[in-house]
């Protein structure tokens, strides 16, 4: 029997419109029309301009500062359940709350599931998102999650500087897995920023693992917040004796005096991409878009076709 496919309707929330516009340019629709209607205390209420029923509807919307955005979020996926849609994803380029993924201290909330936990009573059926802070925030969900991969996107694009002396590096001990990963495409050696915290976003010491000298170094990260880290990591790698020292972040978050401080680092340049929208325009952040991957992963989703194919890197 053949495959029966449902028609498909894209949404945006108002966090990432503007990627979402791209992803329905890819994808070859346009967005569906929707209206958040907002009243004079700041509550508001999103509504559909067109039918959803028994229909495929993706509704994409990153949760950074996620008061506001994860609240729309819920309600366009309840008010689409509402309405007799078929099957609901929420596509969530940047899952906020994802460092809250465990419990490291004494009467916490682990705000990554309870954000799952929500989706999932709003009415999903499926989450699409991209470079978890922790890949085990999949098992918070009992339902589908097509975690995508940033590498497919920045790898080529570290292949085309062409550094001869490459190098990638973690900006903390955490992410030394993921770096790891990074160097395989490279045939490099992996050096690791070990760094202590007096508390969130502020560093006691930092000390580095391997040799730096002569060498391009890459850091690599998933979620680049205040900077701090990586300006750090940037200015002792260069004392070390490096030649060169950027940073490639999946997620910018880019809070407090992030932008001054990557202005004011030795960092040559910072490659993101477009999960998380730019608060301002500057020469050292280059923007990768995620919009063809994730395009493409709803297509895949749609006609029941295979995710892990669209993370191959030559």
């Amino acid at each position: 029997m053949p495959l029966q496919f449902n028609p498909v309707k894209l949404f945006a929330g108002t966090g990432t419109k503007e990627l979402a516009i791209k992803i329905a340019e890819y994808y070859g629709k346009p967005l569906g029309q929707s209206t958040l209607s907002r009243f004079s205390d700041g509550e508001f209420q999103p509504s559909y301009d067109e039918t959803v029923r028994g229909c495929d509807v993706f509704i994409i919307q990153s949760t950074c500062q996620p008061n506001d955005n994860l609240m729309e979020l819920l309600m366009m996926i309840d008010a689409a359940k509402r309405a007799s849609a078929h099957y609901i994803t929420a596509v969530v380029p940047y899952f906020g709350l994802a460092r809250q993924d465990r419990k490291d201290k004494p009467r916490v909330a682990i705000g990554a599931k309870l954000v799952a936990n929500l989706l999932q009573a709003a009415g999903i059926h499926r989450i699409m998102t991209m470079d978890l802070h922790a890949a085990q925030i999949q098992a918070f969900f009992d339902v589908p999650v097509d975690h995508l991969d940033a590498s497919v996107i920045f790898v080529p694009y570290i292949k085309s500087l062409g550094l001869k002396n490459l190098t990638i590096a973690s900006p903390d001990m955490g992410g030394s897995y993921r770096a790891r990963t990074f160097a395989k495409f490279f045939n490099a050696e992996v050096v690791i920023c070990d760094k202590r915290r007096k508390r969130a976003n502020e560093i006691e010491s930092m000390s580095i693992i391997g040799d730096v000298t002569g060498q391009d170094i890459v850091l690599i990260d998933d979620i680049v917040d205040t900077a701090g880290t990586l300006s750090k990591a940037a200015a002792l790698i260069m004392e070390k004796g490096a030649n060169s020292v950027r940073a490639v972040c999946t997620h910018p978050v880019l809070s407090g005096k992030a932008y001054e401080t990557i202005e004011n680092s030795a960092l040559s340049e910072l490659i993101v991409t477009d999960t998380i929208p730019l608060k301002y325009q500057s020469d050292k952040i280059r923007v990768l878009s995620t919009a063809d991957l994730f395009a493409k992963a709803i297509a895949n989703v749609n006609e029941h076709g295979s995710i892990s194919a669209l993370f191959k890197v030559d």
